[in-house]
């Protein structure tokens, strides 16, 4: 076996991989050799053997620059994290002290994460990494792996796909969908709704189609029943605060009916019927598993986040 691998790298110079990495980021024969401190020729040249060792074009000239085909595209995402890692070896170990550090960490997630996980997050780093500030962009969880590649963020967390080769992906709780309600307008004895109050009572639903029908109708339809939705948004938030003027229903993750029973007093109650677990988890670049900031914090978010921990608070799946 060990023979085989040495006869098949024999075929390549490790340089050539950063050539391909650098072509990849600049789609430019000349600004690559600028970058690498060598002449044209030499890159043209380099582009050749790659071409032959992978057998495939990997790069093809357009008025736009050298557009990378999908081969090109999947190796770039292979060779970058074996970059890093030599990199680092050639650099020593990176280091990461999270009380002196002033660093700015950039997290993809919806709204309905960011007000349920970061104030505990924050907490954690205000009082063991004061001078480190967080800025949360929107990711709904198909724009995550394109937003990490992209490099806008830096880890993400949400109802996620499993991870491509490159990224890589940790469970941090499950979840499930509750009903939220104002106990001074309607009364429910127990921790679960009865499906007649249920249904006796108008909802407000959160739709990001902007409809008046959603998941809950689908398993209401199957056990021939029917609520009547009075109101549509794309906000929880907006259908969460309503509860406080009239007597009605809202069906949220049970993360984010947490917050908002909390915030506004709103009582939290398990549905009359059943609904899927769902997990939260996160995810980040694995060219990036080595970076010893990122590794802190997804740590301390692991920690937080636990599935014991989300278990055992009150109204928890």
């Amino acid at each position: 076996m060990i023979n085989i691998i040495e006869n098949d790298l024999r075929r390549i110079d490790l340089n050539l991989l950063l050539v391909l990495h650098v072509l990849l980021e600049e789609r430019n024969v000349t600004r690559t050799a600028e970058r690498l401190y060598l002449g044209q020729p030499a890159i043209s040249g380099a582009l050749a053997r790659l071409r032959a060792a992978f057998s495939d074009p990997l790069f093809v000239r357009t008025p736009k620059g050298m557009q990378p085909t999908p081969r090109a595209e999947a190796l770039g995402r292979r060779v970058e994290p074996f970059l890093r890692l030599l990199h680092a070896e050639l650099r020593g170990a990176p280091s990461f002290d999270p009380a002196a550090s002033q660093r700015v960490f950039h997290l993809g997630m919806s709204d309905a994460l960011e007000a349920a996980l970061m104030p505990a997050l924050l907490r954690h780093v205000r009082e063991h990494a004061p001078g480190v500030r967080i800025v949360a962009h929107q990711a709904d969880s198909d724009r995550v792996p394109a937003l990490l590649d992209a490099g806008e963020i830096e880890l993400a967390a949400g109802v996620l796909d499993p991870p491509a080769s490159w990224h890589r992906q940790r469970r941090l709780f499950d979840w499930h969908y509750v009903c939220l309600y104002d106990p001074a307008q309607i009364e429910v004895a127990g921790d679960s709704v009865p499906l007649e109050t249920y249904l006796a009572h108008p909802h407000l639903l959160t739709s990001f189609n902007a409809e008046l029908t959603g998941f809950i109708d689908e398993r209401l339809d199957a056990l021939g029943e029917k609520r009547r939705v009075v109101f549509s948004s794309r906000n929880f938030s907006t259908s969460a605060v309503m509860l406080k003027s009239m007597a009605a229903f809202t069906t949220l993750p049970s993360f984010y009916a947490r917050v908002w029973g909390e915030a506004l007093g709103l009582a939290v109650a398990q549905l009359p019927f059943e609904v899927p677990v769902s997990s939260v988890s996160m995810m980040w670049r694995a060219a990036d598993d080595l970076e010893p900031g990122l590794s802190w914090l997804a740590r301390a978010a692991s920690i937080i986040f636990s599935p014991s921990e989300i278990i055992s608070r009150p109204g928890g799946p």
